[in-house]
Order: C-alpha cells, then sequence, then structure tokens
C-alpha cells in the first residue's frame, strides 16, 4: 500500500493494515490471488471483499477468475463496461461517416450545385484550402463575411497574352491562385489566371456551414441524441421491473438489427431516422450506472460508476476513428470498394458485436451479487414503477441543477461527439481519417478522465466530506467552460493543433464531470436511485440537442456555437453552491444533522468488524 499512490489503491487490494497479505500488484501477477489475499471468513464465497449487503467494497481489476456465485461483481463490471463500450461504437458509428454518407445521397454542394453552373453558391465563395492556403476566388470576394461574387481578374492578368501550354502547366499552382496585389509586370498569363473562379480546391464533397450537406448531418446527429431522452427516462422502471441483465442483453439485440438497418440508407430521412433508432442504445448509459450501484457498496460507487462509465464511453471515440481507420479506409485501399459500398459494409461489424455480447451477459452475469434475478424491494421499495417516483424526484431542486449539470458535461460530450469530425474535415480541411483520429482524442479521453473524476469524488470526501464531491463538481465545470471557450478562439488561422490541445483540455474536466456527477447521485434519493440514475442520464442527451439545435446546427458562424456553450456550463458551475444536503452538507454550509455527516455513507452499509476477520496466507 506504501508503493501505490492513492488514486491507484481503488484498483487493488484494500485490507485492513493489521492483517497479513501480498499487496494487489502481487496478487495480480501471481495471476489466481487466491494464496496471496486476504479471506474474510464470514463472506469467503465472494472473491471480493463485501459488506454485510454483499456488495463489494473494493474493485480489483484483474480479479475475473471464479463463477457467478462467487464473482458477481466482477463479472458484472466488466460485462456491462464492454456492452457500454460496444453500445457507444454502434451510436457513433455513423457520426465520422457523415461525409461519406451524404457523398452517396448525392447531397454535397458541389453534387446539387455543379460550380460550372452555379459558380457564385456562397459555400463556394468562401472556400479556402486550408493546407494550401488556396482560395476558390482566385483575387479574393467582394466582402470578407458575406460575400456574393469573387472579385475581378486585375486589369494586367486580364489584358496579358496568353502562356505557352509549359508556363500554363507552371502555372497551375497556389502562384497563380492568390496573385492578391501583385500583378503589376505579368509578361503572360494562362486561361486559369484569367478566370475569377478556381473550383480546383474544391473538394469531392463540399459540407461546409450553410448547405444542404451540413444540415443533413446535424439533423442525423440531432435525431441519434433525441431518443435517447425518452429512452433514458423510462429505463429506470424497466431495470426495476426486469433488471440490468434482461434490459441490457435485451437493448444490445434490438441495436444489433437497427445498427445493421444503417447500411440500408438510402436518402436524408431515413438517415436521420436510422439514427433515431440507434440513439436508443444510449439508453445503455442507465443500466451500466444502475448495474454498478446494485454491485459496489458506497466506499467505492463512486469510482466503479466513474470507471465503468468512463471506459464504455471510449466507445464514442474509438467508433471515430475505428470506423474510417480500421475498416472504411482498408476496404477501399485494400479490398478495391467503392466509397459507397465500404462504409454500409463497415456498419455490420458492430452489429455482429452487439449479439455477441448480448449472449454473454445473459449467460455469465447475475443482476445482483446475492441472485440471478433483481427485486425492487432491494431498495427499500414495495412497489415498482409508479409515476409518483418521477414526480417525487423532480420536486427536488437538487435532482433538477444535476440535470442541467449532467446536460452541461456529458449533454456538451454528446454533442461535440457529433460536431467534431465534420468540423475538423470541414473547416480545417483535414483528410477523413485524419479528422477522425482528432475528434476521437476526446472519446479516447475517457479511457482515465472520467474515473479520474469519480476517484477524486471519493478521494475529497474522504478528506472532507460531503461538500468535497460538491467541490469536485464545481471545479471540473468551471475549467470545462474554460477550455470550452478556448477551443471557440481557435480558428482555421492558426494551426489544427491548437484546436486539438484545447480540446484535450476540455475533455479531461468534462468527462471528469460526468464522473463526479454520478458520485453524488446515489446521494440524490437513495429510494429512487434507478429514477434519479435516469433523469440524470435524460438530462445529458436534453443538453446534446439543445446544443446541437440552438447552437450548431443554427449559427452560421463556425466558431461563435462553441462560445455561447461555454457560457451555458458556466451557469450550471454557478448553480452548484445552491445544492444542500441536510445530512451532508454543501459547498460552503455544514450539515444541520451533525450525527448523520458523510463521514458516514461508507460506513451505512456495514462490513464484519475487524476482530471477526481472520486473515490467511
Amino acid at each position: 500500500h506504501r508503493l501505490n499512490p492513492f488514486w491507484l489503491k481503488p484498483f487493488f487490494d484494500s485490507r485492513p493494515r493489521n492483517t497479513l497479505h501480498f499487496p494487489g500488484v502481487c496478487s495480480f501477477l501471481l495471476g489466481a490471488g487466491r494464496f496471496c489475499s486476504t479471506v474474510d471468513m464470514a463472506s469467503q464465497q465472494y472473491v471480493c471483499q463485501v459488506d454485510a449487503t454483499g456488495k463489494a467494497t473494493e474493485m480489483p481489476l484483474h480479479r475475473i477468475w471464479g463463477s457467478k456465485e462467487r464473482n458477481p461483481h466482477m463479472r458484472a463490471f466488466w460485462l456491462n463496461t464492454l456492452s457500454f463500450f460496444l453500445a457507444f461504437l454502434g451510436w457513433y458509428a455513423l457520426a465520422p461517416l457523415g461525409v461519406y454518407v451524404t457523398a452517396s445521397l448525392k447531397v454535397c454542394e458541389n453534387q446539387l450545385y455543379p460550380p460550372a453552373e452555379f459558380p457564385k453558391r456562397k459555400a463556394y465563395l468562401k472556400y479556402k484550402n486550408v493546407d494550401k492556403q488556396l482560395f476558390y476566388c482566385r483575387y479574393g470576394k467582394n466582402d470578407i463575411k458575406d460575400p456574393t461574387e469573387c472579385k475581378d481578374v486585375p486589369a494586367t492578368i486580364a489584358m496579358a497574352p496568353l502562356c505557352g501550354a509549359n508556363a500554363a502547366s507552371a502555372s497551375s499552382g497556389a502562384n497563380v491562385s492568390n496573385l492578391g496585389a501583385n500583378t503589376s509586370a505579368v509578361p503572360c498569363a494562362t486561361a486559369q489566371m484569367k478566370t475569377r473562379y478556381n473550383p480546383s480546391v474544391l473538394p469531392k464533397c463540399v459540407c461546409t456551414a450553410g448547405t444542404e450537406c451540413k444540415g443533413v448531418i446535424d439533423n442525423a446527429g440531432i435525431a441519434g441524441v433525441a431518443s435517447t431522452i425518452f429512452a433514458r427516462s423510462i429505463f429506470g422502471s424497466l431495470l426495476e421491473r426486469f433488471g440490468p441483465v434482461n434490459v441490457q442483453s435485451g437493448l444490445l439485440l434490438y441495436g444489433s438489427i437497427v445498427v445493421a438497418s444503417a447500411s440500408l440508407i438510402s436518402a436524408p430521412w431515413n438517415f436521420a431516422l436510422i439514427r433515431f433508432l440507434i440513439g436508443v442504445v444510449g439508453a445503455s448509459f442507465v443500466t451500466c450506472q444502475f448495474w454498478s450501484y446494485l454491485m459496489f457498496s458506497k466506499n467505492i460507487v463512486g469510482t466503479a460508476n466513474a470507471v465503468a462509465a468512463g471506459w464504455g464511453n471510449l466507445g464514442g471515440g474509438f467508433a471515430q476513428f475505428f470506423m474510417v481507420k480500421a475498416l472504411v479506409e482498408p476496404f477501399i485501399n485494400t479490398h478495391g470498394m467503392t466509397d459507397d459500398l465500404a462504409w454500409r459494409v463497415s456498419m455490420l461489424i458492430p452489429a455482429g458485436s452487439y449479439l455477441i455480447c448480448a449472449v454473454a451477459i445473459q449467460t455469465l452475469c447475475w443482476d445482483t451479487p446475492n441472485g440471478r434475478r433483481f427485486h425492487i424491494s432491494e431498495l427499500g421499495k414495495t412497489n415498482s414503477f409508479s409515476v409518483k417516483d418521477y414526480v417525487e424526484v423532480l420536486k427536488d431542486p437538487r435532482a433538477l441543477i444535476m440535470i442541467y449539470q449532467y446536460g452541461a458535461c456529458f449533454g456538451a460530450e454528446l454533442a461535440l461527439n457529433n460536431v467534431l469530425p465534420t468540423h475538423f474535415q470541414t473547416y480545417f480541411q483535414m483528410k477523413s481519417g485524419d479528422a477522425a483520429l482528432a475528434a476521437s482524442s476526446m472519446g479516447l479521453m475517457n479511457f482515465f478522465s472520467r474515473a479520474l473524476g469519480g476517484i477524486a469524488s471519493d478521494w475529497l470526501n474522504k478528506r472532507f466530506g460531503f461538500r468535497g464531491r460538491i467541490w469536485a463538481q464545481f471545479i471540473c465545470l468551471f475549467f470545462e467552460a474554460l477550455f470550452l471557450f478556448l477551443l471557440g478562439r481557435c480558428s482555421d488561422e492558426r494551426p489544427w493543433w491548437h484546436a486539438l490541445l484545447a480540446l484535450l483540455a476540455f475533455s479531461l474536466f468534462c468527462e471528469a464531470c460526468c464522473g463526479t456527477s454520478y458520485s453524488i447521485v446515489p446521494f440524490v434519493n437513495a429510494k429512487q436511485v434507478a429514477i434519479v440514475s435516469a433523469l440524470i442520464a435524460m438530462g445529458g442527451n436534453i443538453g446534446a440537442v439543445l446544443a446541437q439545435w440552438c447552437l450548431y446546427k443554427t449559427m452560421s458562424d463556425v466558431l461563435l456555437p462553441f462560445q455561447v456553450h461555454a457560457a451555458f456550463v458556466l451557469v450550471a458551475a454557478l448553480l452548484t453552491p445552491l445544492m444542500y444536503w441536510p445530512e451532508y452538507g454543501g459547498m460552503f454550509r455544514r450539515a444541520s444533522v451533525p450525527a448523520l455527516q458523510e463521514a458516514a455513507p461508507s460506513e451505512k452499509a456495514t462490513e464484519v468488524a475487524p476482530s471477526e476477520k481472520e486473515a490467511t496466507v
């Protein structure tokens, strides 16, 4: 324990100091761990240490051995995390393929309006090739912000004689596209130089802000998160009725059908419809958090929730580059498929993984540590779903603040997962694979950032009581807003990596805030934890829909939506001091019922006394 930093201890053995055992790292290296771990004689049927209710008080990631009866906790943890990861992979599989899909649907600006016939389209007049610094308007446009025409060819060039073929060939590069005012002495001019337009700089699919193509992608993205609002709102009651194993496996079976159906997209309306139907699998997050609550005690549930959700959220970032770099591009370059066929075949891969994971959950997992199926009485309730449960939760101002705040953190993550691939590809004009890699960096930060939020919340709670959790929430939201604003200040006048650095910093605090949020969720209303989890998760999707519809879709300025979105997040941070629990306290106020202060939550699930434990080697 002296060798392990505090933030790694939850992942290894956590035993009283007076017991004889090897550290958790030793257990992992020796493989079985049975020969070097302390066994609680009162609960020795479990691989993990548990409290009096059977919930694990530790989270040793390496302990994957044991039957369903002996190791229900870590089996549930890993398949819970894997199923959530795959759900996000399929949910966001179409996001990095947006330009491929719109090209197949023939709604790109240069497909609808060929530049030769419609040279004055605003999307063309504003276009600049960032890498080569070439412009569609060779000699500039008549208005920087709202152009209606390219400037005329300078008189010296218009009146210059035509150059020979060799000169014309040599003059087809950047030096003729951006002559600007340097036209005083031109001995001859090519045919290209005598035209004000330069359509050769346009990409295969023009899909910039204000085009129909961009609108199709935005509408599909909004549909993809809108359906999850309804799904997440009802999943709390479904979990109480059927339990997490049945709900999660059933959701994956449904997802396998709709994700595979994406390969049949043929028009903008069914592109949006398919993304709407796929969005339902995003409700797997509610199961993820509820299942963790059933398996882990309150002293570790913040970390368990954050790690499971964070590593599950990796699926969104993984999808950004996996679908392009590992599937579409190899299908095109190695197997000779067309662009249209390649992205359609790629959608079958996540669909197949859903089926395999659904079968694994049904055969390998239990709902709770003590039984195959969950019963509502384990929450201290006598009846399952009732509308009154939702009303009871929504009457609590703390729940409403948490819904808003989760919309500001997870909602921002969802919105940017949809926006960033196209943003990097069209605004910074990166290649599709490179744009997907840049956009995926936000999702891949979930490998540690969300878990870091949960671990930090647990640690601050241990040091400062429950107010430590609230301060962790405020700090994460504040710095999320700061770096989102800085992302909105990164224009294409600067290298794209400036935006990437701001994105990484934003992602760290945004995803950590998701972890701190669900460290607070179990304390909002213990009897209604499934409903609270569902409604707060729903808030994330509401935040994503509002951000995409009101900001990223509506505003013509490319960077302004990021800045306004940052203000929305800052307001959420400033609401944090309003949250107060009489038994736990608040951000600036102590608990009014000292006997119930939060040093106790981790003690409420009482463990067997140390004197009753027996250490063995």
